[in-house]
């Protein structure tokens, strides 16, 4: 983590292995090649970029740190106001609904954002790159709410490549709605470019205090099954157009203000996975969802005893938590009841660990303790929001910060590689 340098030397255009019996087993000091599938040793992996070993072979997304939202509201003196109009509840962006569930809120402390462009000649936008939602939508010419007065703005009359359509969207925020209509465009990610892309135009967006919002817009990287109006998910055309080489996108978010963060589209960077990878099967096909065995801290089960569900969500900034197993780790951290911890202490806390497929997947207390301004709070959220199989828990960037994760469509399966 700390000690990665901002430009990985190689790329590694490679498909998760696999068996004909089930998910693949991985193997300590293994990684997964394009040769059928098998695992080779690093020094015998076919995929590196000839010559210095500097060139990639996959288009990437650079990911920039940014203030967050809760920190320019903050900032403006808009924060306290804020929370009394519009309580928190993270859970709502996971709530089934008619409409898609995408609430706004959710991201008020996020703080990785890359850039795409989507028009002939193309027009640039800041997104978010969401693994816990479907869709693409960006403020358009046609919204006049005082949110979109500062973003960027898609213009249909400025791109030769435009279609429009007569189909309304609406998606769900917890401080109201955001409406829009859908159109097609070239979309244009890193070097790939996704022709006849469906996609919102915004024409009202809630709320005057997302006009301190640092991102333009949204693109979903879940599935198409939980998809607002249908739209077919933008690394769904990737695929089916033949633009990645493999059916997967990997993620590497750096830590505090280090810069080095991506999306890399169609490959594994083998500089990130020295310490192996662990396969793990999706217990769902709808947000990049698995089944958690236990969570454990200090040797001992702290929450999810007999079992839980999880999604790894990098739109969700936090972890978050169901109310009663994040009382329970308050009281074995000994952090207040919002959550605040010594900052002396943080030094001497233990991991809290992920216990996954068989696996331990800890996070070191310098992970889940955000530190600002002289105070020391742990980066959890509480969230009811019970699944088929029981409890809901959502790994968010606090987690991801931590491993290298690939995401991988191909065998429906997630790919966690300890960050050193």
């Amino acid at each position: 983590m700390g000690g990665q340098p901002a430009a990985p030397p190689a790329i590694a255009v490679a498909k998760a292995p696999h068996s004909e019996d089930g998910p693949p087993i991985p193997q300590e000091g293994m990684r997964a090649s394009t040769q059928r599938g098998y695992l080779q040793p690093p020094e015998a992996h076919p995929c590196l970029a000839p010559g210095d070993g500097s060139a990639p072979l996959s288009p990437r997304v650079s990911l920039k740190k940014m203030k967050s939202l809760r920190q320019s509201l903050k900032e403006h003196g808009l924060l306290d106001r804020y929370l009394k109009q519009h309580p928190y509840n993270l859970a709502t962006k996971y709530f089934p609904s008619d409409t898609s569930a995408e609430p706004l809120q959710n991201y008020m402390d996020n703080e990785y954002y890359g850039t795409i462009s989507i028009g002939t000649p193309g027009q640039e936008f800041t997104v978010i790159f969401d693994t816990g939602s479907s869709n693409l939508w960006v403020p358009s010419v046609y919204c006049s709410s005082m949110a979109c007065s500062n973003h960027n703005r898609f213009n249909p009359a400025e791109s030769s490549t435009y279609v429009g359509t007569n189909e309304s969207v609406d998606i769900v925020y917890g401080t109201g709605s955001m409406t829009g209509v859908l159109g097609y465009d070239t979309v244009t990610v890193a070097s790939i470019e996704v022709v006849n892309q469906i996609f919102g135009l915004t024409e009202t967006e809630p709320g005057d205090f997302f006009y301190y919002s640092p991102f333009d817009g949204i693109l979903g990287l879940a599935f198409p099954s939980i998809a607002s109006s249908g739209a077919t998910p933008v690394f769904d055309n990737m695929m089916s157009e033949g633009l990645v080489a493999k059916d997967l996108f990997s993620v590497y978010l750096s830590r505090d203000g280090q810069s080095g963060s991506f999306v890399l589209f169609g490959a594994i960077d083998p500089y990130y996975t020295t310490n192996g990878i662990s396969w793990i099967p999706l217990s769902a096909e709808t947000y990049w969802q698995i089944t958690m065995d236990s969570v454990s801290i200090g040797g001992e089960t702290a929450a999810c005893p007999s079992g839980c569900q999880a999604i790894v969500d990098t739109g969700t900034s936090l972890l978050a938590v169901p109310s009663t197993a994040l009382n329970n780790i308050l009281s074995v951290l000994g952090a207040g009841s919002n959550g605040e911890v010594s900052c002396s202490a943080v030094s001497s806390l233990p991991d809290i660990v992920f216990n996954i497929n068989g696996e331990a997947f800890p996070v070191p207390a310098s992970a889940y303790v955000i530190q600002s301004e002289g105070t020391c709070i742990l980066g959890l959220q509480g969230m009811n929001l019970p699944s088929q199989s029981g409890e809901l828990w959502i790994l968010g960037d606090v987690f991801i910060r931590e491993y290298y994760v690939i995401f991988n469509r191909a065998n429906n399966m997630v790919g966690l590689s300890p960050l050193s």
